[in-house]
């Protein structure tokens, strides 16, 4: 169980894009540390868990409409009911608009956008 990781990509549309510069809320983002919690949860415990909350949070980068992000979970900790979660998002994929509307480029390496570290609970 330790160890356990699970990985998710998306694409991230214009439709998630709220601020100038094409900008995505944070909160996108841990919506998607979310998702990854879940299936982490459901291949260590057979149970989609819950989560309990943040115990810190690091947004360092950007993530913008046109973006390919990679989310990553990992369980660091594993008490006996609580799972403790290291997430990352990077961005992989980036769109360049300043070359044409539809230009995008692989990032190498990635973009480091999010960083948390975050606690599960299964029953």
């Amino acid at each position: 169980m330790l160890g356990t990781t699970v990985t998710h990509r998306r694409y991230i549309s214009s439709n998630y894009a709220h601020y100038a510069g094409h900008l995505v809320d944070g909160a996108f983002v841990l919506g998607l540390f979310g998702d990854a919690a879940t299936e982490l949860c459901i291949r260590t415990d057979g149970d989609e868990g819950l989560f309990a909350g943040y115990s810190d949070v690091h947004f360092n980068h950007p993530v913008r409409a046109g973006d390919v992000v990679e989310v990553v979970a990992s369980v660091s900790r594993v008490g006996n009911r609580s799972r403790t979660v290291e997430f990352s998002c990077r961005v992989v994929c980036r769109g360049r608009p300043d070359k044409s509307p539809s230009a995008a480029e692989v990032l190498d390496p990635p973009i480091v956008a999010v960083v948390a570290t975050g606690t599960v609970v299964v029953p």
